[in-house]
């Protein structure tokens, strides 16, 4: 499966709103699972089996938490038995039919 989530606290104090030092450590924990990962600037996406890519998500989640006094998780999932490698091979598919065009 890939998850593709976003997640930041609220309540945070900081005057100019960043987020960034919350996000790190979710990335932060992503990346150290060992899962296939990607992080642009708007969400991070994941790839492995549901248990697995769920517990790195709560983990993310709970590691934001430490930084305000509220959480916002957005998720978006893409479930498909049986593929693997799809984190790449999405995009490999549509840049190939981009230059068939």
């Amino acid at each position: 499966m890939l998850v593709a989530f976003s997640v930041a606290p609220s309540g945070t104090g900081r005057s100019d709103g960043s987020v960034h030092d919350a996000v790190a450590a979710a990335v932060k924990i992503v990346r150290e699972s060992g899962l296939p990962n990607r992080t642009t600037s708007m969400f991070t996406e994941i790839e492995g089996e549901w248990d697995e890519v769920f517990d790195v998500v709560r983990r993310a989640t709970d590691a934001v938490g430490a930084y305000g006094s509220r959480v916002s998780l957005v998720l978006k999932a893409d479930i498909r038995p049986g593929y693997a490698g799809e984190l790449d091979a999405k995009i490999e598919r549509l840049e190939e039919a981009i230059g068939e065009e």
